[in-house]
């Protein structure tokens, strides 16, 4: 899967992406403090899945109606970073290209996910 990893993703969790095959480019190794909305364009113009733990983009789609390639949000805190990775995994593993064109959001133990109106 192709992914753009927020600046605000733990490092460790673009490295398990890279590391089980993904295509990943992170807003950290590139251009750092990038406005929200430019993120959300850049990975709809690339075909990526935006990889954030960033609330602000949910309103980005749903209130604003922003065009995206898909959304995965990790609501986990920052403090249990471990088990960030186990769970995107877990959501990669039962989704797949679901991903794509969804608004999914990765708790410990639990998955949700909305699909999005095409833009």
């Amino acid at each position: 899967m192709r992914w753009l990893a927020d600046e605000c993703v733990h490092a460790a969790v673009v490295r398990e992406l890279r590391d089980a095959g993904h295509d990943v480019l992170y807003v950290s190794e590139q251009a750092t403090q990038s406005r929200d909305l430019a993120l959300v364009d850049t990975a709809s113009a690339d075909n990526r899945i935006l990889l954030t733990d960033d609330k602000d983009f949910g309103e980005i789609v749903f209130r604003e109606g922003r065009a995206t390639n898909g959304i995965v949000l990790l609501r986990i805190p920052p403090a249990r970073w471990r088990l960030m990775w186990p769970n995107l995994r877990d959501a990669i593993s039962r989704h797949g290209d679901g991903l794509c064109q969804s608004f999914t959001v990765v708790e410990e133990g639990r998955i949700r996910t909305t699909r999005l109106a095409r833009g």
